[in-house]
């Protein structure tokens, strides 16, 4: 088994997954450390919704076997109002999925080293030229790719990533059967992803159902450690108890009970990085994460930055002179700007906005929504700044300025 290799990535989830397998496809040296062994993976604690769309599932070739249930629609919900729009998608069954990334780069050459807890970089000359993991065991590489979400060991000791615990999300999801999909008073959620903005329920953030198949879902709350949750929380609950509470209080539960063992929690870190890579290392997945303001596509964000990583990597690693310094690997930063989250500041605003409105805002913005075209609303989730304004009433302007300001006095 060989210690030195033309690529190390840190992390076998979605980002990490389809890094190896596109290096792996041209024939590159590659090894992945996952932290969780190889009988357990993916674990129960890793995060879950999978929800993605066609343009994901036709991109990266991801098949049929590994989809929970195809759906037709995705509403947005709101304490009391709801909109629909005709948007097929797919539910991931999460652990079949990231196996399948597993299979396919493993069948290409890539090397998986389970059970390795990565600590920190191995650096020479002030730059990194491998890994440390499980303690004293060490690897190298030409490029070195942290691809370990939230904790970033890597990237935050290369001071690559600054994140900071006010832009912490987290959230928590279970599988229910027994769920009533069609109840009286609320919407058709048959075949359907819905997201649900209600700060009793999410404070400073949204929560979910996912329709698995049958009378089964994934349901979950996610919030972001921000002024909307801060305003909004009840005093001494956690995300369980939220979740909780929706249960109890949702007639769409009533006979509904938790699928025993299966549990999904997960945190993210949703703000701007500052860069991505720099002497033979670059950041991907949710070590730099972006959000669509209104549908989220996490998985979509995390393949998209591996895949520009690993065409990065294998344009520095083309040539016979290896030249993976940092001006070259800033061609990763710039794919990730222009091919994974274009005006990924305007978006990130938008979504800030949207989750310090109120409950009696998010009914109108649902109201609006009908009377909105598909063109402008896409190009709004986009970031493009006319659309963003045109979405906006009088009545924003307040939360337009608050939220300025709290930008330009971070």
């Amino acid at each position: 088994m060989t210690d030195i290799y033309d690529v190390i990535i840190a992390g076998a989830g979605p980002a990490g997954g389809q890094a190896a397998r596109d290096l792996a496809s041209r024939g590159y040296d590659v090894c992945v450390l996952e932290t969780e062994s190889e009988d357990e993976f993916p674990s129960r604690s890793n995060k879950s919704t999978a929800g993605t769309f066609p343009s994901t599932m036709a991109s990266f070739n991801i098949p049929d076997e590994v989809v929970m249930n195809f759906t037709d629609d995705v509403v947005l919900e709101s304490p009391n109002h709801h909109f629909r729009r005709h948007q097929p998608g797919a539910v991931l069954e999460f652990a079949d999925f990231k196996n399948w990334l597993v299979d396919e780069s493993r069948a290409d050459g890539a090397e998986y080293r389970f059970g390795a807890r990565v600590s920190k970089p191995v650096m020479e000359g002030g730059e990194i030229v491998g890994v440390q993991y499980n303690g004293g065991e060490e690897v190298r590489g030409d490029i070195v790719i942290d691809a370990t979400g939230p904790s970033a060991p890597l990237a935050k000791e290369l001071g690559v990533c600054e994140l900071k615990r006010e832009k912490q999300a987290i959230g928590i999801e279970f599988e229910f059967e027994g769920m009533d999909m069609n109840p009286d008073g609320y919407a058709d959620l048959r075949d359907t992803m819905m997201l649900r903005l209600d700060h009793d329920i999410a404070p400073g953030g949204y929560s979910w159902i996912f329709h698995t198949g049958e009378d089964t879902a994934k349901v979950g709350v996610c919030y972001l450690q921000n002024e909307g949750h801060r305003k909004n929380a009840q005093t001494g609950f956690t995300i369980d108890d939220y979740l909780q509470y929706w249960a109890d209080t949702d007639p769409r539960f009533e006979n509904a009970k938790r699928i025993e063992g299966i549990q999904h929690r997960g945190s993210a870190h949703i703000q701007l990085p500052s860069r991505m890579s720099t002497d033979n290392f670059m950041a991907i997945g949710d070590t730099v994460p972006t959000v669509d303001p209104l549908w989220g596509e996490g998985i979509d964000k995390c393949m998209r930055s591996g895949r520009m990583a690993a065409a990065t990597a294998d344009r520095v690693l083309t040539h016979s002179e290896r030249d993976t310094s940092a001006s070259e690997l800033a061609i990763y930063d710039k794919l990730w700007h222009d091919r994974v989250a274009p005006k990924a500041k305007n978006r990130l605003f938008m979504t800030e906005m949207l989750y310090r409105a109120s409950n009696e805002r998010y009914d109108e913005f649902m109201e609006d929504l009908h009377n909105i075209s598909q063109n402008r609303l896409e190009s709004a989730n986009k970031g493009n700044p006319l659309a963003m304004l045109r979405l906006l009433k009088f009545e924003d302007i307040s939360i337009l300025l608050s939220t300025a300001k709290h930008w330009f006095s971070k």
